[in-house]
């Protein structure tokens, strides 16, 4: 039953829904494997939200963050990197028509557990997955297409709007707390009350964006739910004292971490190690690809001292010469010997970036990042065992600062702000204001897949920045999909 729910997500239907039930349909009820669909539930997260080309491209690389340059021919693809970039897609677009594939395939398939009676904890957790995958199909589209347990799936699915999809996830979200998992080590890898927590804190957060994403508004009440669900998580964690430990092998005792997709170094694992290889060079340990990379002004925001930035990490540095967090300059191996470009020319990578390269210098432009830790002791089977992170505790300070300063509370908002810089090695900032609250925002959490809804919140997404002119107001949602047209309930949204 793992290996049915896993292979129909990764599959490259587009009726993907339609496939999940009927495979399902005809079989005896009484034979269901509740924790086996669960565990496929959550395994089909990673084609769609842990892979650094579907969701995570549209959430990074059409922003400051990252960068995807055409390196001659290598990277072109027929513009679709590009077009991200520049906010030039179309309801054609490779990219955007898989997201939204891949992450309303995590939606059916939760929802389709509930016909089978599952007790009330495994209820819980396919509710939450189901609201956990709807969300980003709200943050991404502003609607909804959703199914009942047991609909005919020969009627096209309903659909809900902004508002509705609001006013579900909140009543969703508080209902279902109390039913799931106790938050402790052991269950940060299912949906659990503090996961639950975060998400409902993120919806009231966005709200105002989500209902006008050109003029966000914030109401009170809605900073007073988020300041009030972050109390209510207490104690339970704490800020890493390396910030790459939570993303390092081993990371689902880290300190930080509150939410994770799991896996198994050397058996059963995501694509970390794509996620990794993406941005490095071939000559790099591990081989990358010779990618994306991150914008020199965004790597400006950083200041020298801070461990978010990156440096030497014991168990990679000695074992690879590969750095943390940004990489730029002269690379070296693991002996200290100067890495070279395939043309024999030192590998020096240069802060300087276009979204179309040309020339000798294709594999030493832009600045590279790893924000996940090498596995070296599974490298060889390509499946490390790192779980990816979902959601970590800073998150729930810096969004409780940010709720207590659109309060206009901007004394106590910047005490959790320099909680979070202290920890880091950052310097304390002595006042807050919403472009500098953004820019912590981007240092805390780069390349997470997070950097587009952050912008919108803050009006800043249609805006110019390197390599990238200013963008028109429809980009502030994707365009609905080609394939999905049969479904006359689902308009395509406006501008497409």
């Amino acid at each position: 039953m793992i290996l049915l729910v896993g292979s129909i997500a990764l599959s490259g239907c587009t009726r993907l829904e339609e496939q999940l039930f009927g495979q399902i349909t005809d079989r005896d009820e009484g034979n269901i494997d509740i924790p086996s669909l669960l565990q496929g539930a959550y395994f089909s997260t990673r084609a769609a939200l842990q892979t650094p080309d579907t969701w995570w491209a549209l959430q990074e690389l059409t922003t400051d963050e990252a960068i995807p340059p055409t390196r001659g021919g290598d990277w072109d693809d027929n513009g679709a990197w590009r077009a991200l970039f520049l906010h030039q897609w179309q309801p054609d677009h490779i990219r955007v028509n898989q997201a939204f594939r891949d992450i309303n395939a995590i939606s059916y398939a939760a929802t389709d557990i509930l016909r089978y009676n599952p007790d009330t904890q495994q209820a819980a957790q396919a509710r939450f997955l189901r609201a956990f995958a709807q969300y980003f199909i709200l943050d991404g589209w502003g609607q909804v297409p959703y199914r009942e347990p047991g609909d005919d799936i020969t009627n096209i699915p309903p659909v809900r709007n902004a508002q509705e999809q609001l006013d579900y996830l909140i009543a969703e979200l508080t209902e279902i707390i109390p039913n799931l998992p106790v938050s402790n080590v052991n269950t940060r890898v299912l949906a659990n009350q503090d996961a639950a927590r975060v998400l409902l804190m993120k919806v009231y957060l966005n709200r105002g964006a989500y209902l006008n994403r050109a003029q966000p508004t914030f109401d009170n009440s809605d900073m007073q739910h988020v300041i009030q669900l972050a109390d209510q998580m207490g104690g339970n964690y704490a800020l890493a004292d390396n910030y790459f430990d939570s993303f390092a092998p081993n990371n689902r005792g880290a300190s930080e971490n509150i939410f994770l997709g799991a896996n198994t170094g050397g058996s059963n694992s995501g694509p970390i190690f794509t996620f990794i290889r993406i941005t490095l060079h071939y000559a790099m340990n591990p081989s990358g690809f010779n990618g994306w990379a991150t914008l020199s002004n965004f790597y400006n925001k950083f200041e020298p001292q801070d461990q978010r930035r990156g440096g030497p990490r014991a168990g990679v540095t000695e074992r690879s010469g590969l750095h943390m967090g940004f990489i730029v300059g002269q690379q070296f191996d693991f002996q200290g010997v100067a890495l070279q470009d395939r043309s024999g020319n030192p590998l020096a990578l240069t802060p300087e970036v276009s979204i179309i390269e040309q020339g000798n210098n294709l594999e030493v432009t832009g600045i590279r990042v790893v924000k996940y830790v090498p596995d070296y002791d599974n490298i060889g089977s390509n499946l490390a065992n790192n779980d990816w992170v979902f959601y970590r505790y800073a998150d729930v300070l810096l969004m409780k600062a940010e709720a207590l300063l659109r309060m206009n509370d901007q004394a106590q908002a910047l005490q959790y702000v320099n909680m979070v810089r202290t920890q880091r090695g950052a310097s304390v900032m002595t006042s807050l204001t919403l472009d500098n609250m953004l820019d912590e925002l981007g240092r805390e959490f780069y390349w997470e897949g997070r950097r587009r809804t952050d912008l919108i919140r803050f009006g800043k997404y249609l805006d110019a920045w390197q390599e990238k002119p200013a963008s028109d107001p429809r980009n502030l949602v994707f365009p609905i999909p080609i394939n999905q047209s049969g479904n006359t309930n689902l308009p395509q949204n406006p501008g497409y």
